[in-house]
């Protein structure tokens, strides 16, 4: 007599196309995925509807849909606002400092950091660099405030007592985007070795064991073995840095702005906030971050395309 019953596997109808079978395959990875994909749909995606009012002469009360439609007459008074270049050049100024001075600092601190053999030390310092970037803007420029002011800061009393005259460090133009670029060196410089050392960790050691036959010393070892193997790695927080050009961060800069410095230390960030909250101008505000978001996209392309021409995978 024939077995007619129907096995449990069989029961589930099965996908019969490719796509069907590679998905159904990895079906609990794509579970997985889902909370995720979610969380950019609602967060990310759905609000970019609201860049329409970029392009209107929004009214809170008429609501997108009521509003009058003005076209690119908000980008035309952006790029002939007189200090519409001042700023730019104000925030490509305080980016190109941190790819240049903050961008290497966790590469060579994570370096450092694998050199150090005594593990209690290792954990020690991983932590005491890492502690930074659990305090807000608010604590760091704080202590810098403690630290800089000319009543009674640890710095200018140390000036004084060696018969320097004091610096007006936080009212002093010049002296802002030292003081920038420090503090983003001292909050965030611990954190970014964390994905460095993972990329060290996972190097071969046989390949330093061959290196020291061959007589390398440390910094031979470094520069032939360390620095390539993670050499993809930097290429793709390069390509992410990039992509963050205009990106700067607006409280840090707010919490340093003030009337004496605003000439260097006023970026579009903290101009989208004036123009946008303070001064009521909603779809003016919008087409400054539109015009952001565009450059940061355009350049992450350029960036991940020149990758891919020094023969890096990149980023997709």
């Amino acid at each position: 007599m024939e077995d007619t019953a129907v096995q449990p596997e069989a029961a589930i109808a099965r996908p019969r196309s490719g796509l069907g079978k590679r998905v159904w395959r990895n079906k609990w990875i794509y579970l997985m995925i889902l909370p995720g994909l979610i969380y950019f749909i609602i967060f990310k995606y759905v609000p970019m509807f609201g860049l329409v009012i970029a392009f209107e002469d929004y009214k809170p009360f008429k609501g997108v849909f009521g509003s009058d439609w003005v076209g690119l007459d908000h980008f035309r008074r952006l790029f002939t606002q007189p200090d519409f270049w001042n700023i730019l050049a104000n925030t490509l100024i305080l980016f190109g400092m941190n790819l240049v001075f903050y961008f290497p600092v966790p590469i060579l601190l994570a370096l450092m950091l694998n050199e150090v053999r005594v593990s209690f030390f290792k954990r020690f310092f991983q932590t005491l660099v890492y502690l930074p970037h659990f305090m807000s803007w608010v604590i760091i420029v704080s202590i810098s405030y403690v630290m800089l002011t000319m009543d009674g800061g640890v710095i200018n009393e140390l000036l004084e007592s060696l018969g320097m005259a004091k610096i007006n460090f936080l009212l002093s133009p010049e002296w802002f985007r030292p003081t920038y670029i420090i503090q983003v060196i001292w909050r965030e410089a611990g954190w970014g070795t964390i994905i460095y050392l993972a990329a060290i960790a996972s190097v071969d050691p046989q390949l330093y064991e061959a290196a020291r036959m061959d007589g390398a010393g440390r910094f031979r070892q470094i520069w032939h073995i360390t620095l390539p193997a993670i050499r993809s790695v930097i290429i793709v927080l390069l390509i992410l840095k990039i992509g963050d050009v205009l990106e700067l961060g607006f409280e840090h800069v707010y919490l340093l702005l003030n009337s004496m410095n605003r000439d260097v230390a006023e970026i579009i960030d903290t101009y989208v906030y004036t123009a946008g909250l303070r001064q009521m101008q909603f779809s003016y505000s919008s087409a400054v971050g539109l015009f952001k978001s565009v450059i940061g996209l355009i350049l992450v392309m350029a960036a991940n395309k020149l990758s891919k021409k020094f023969g890096e995978e990149g980023i997709y």
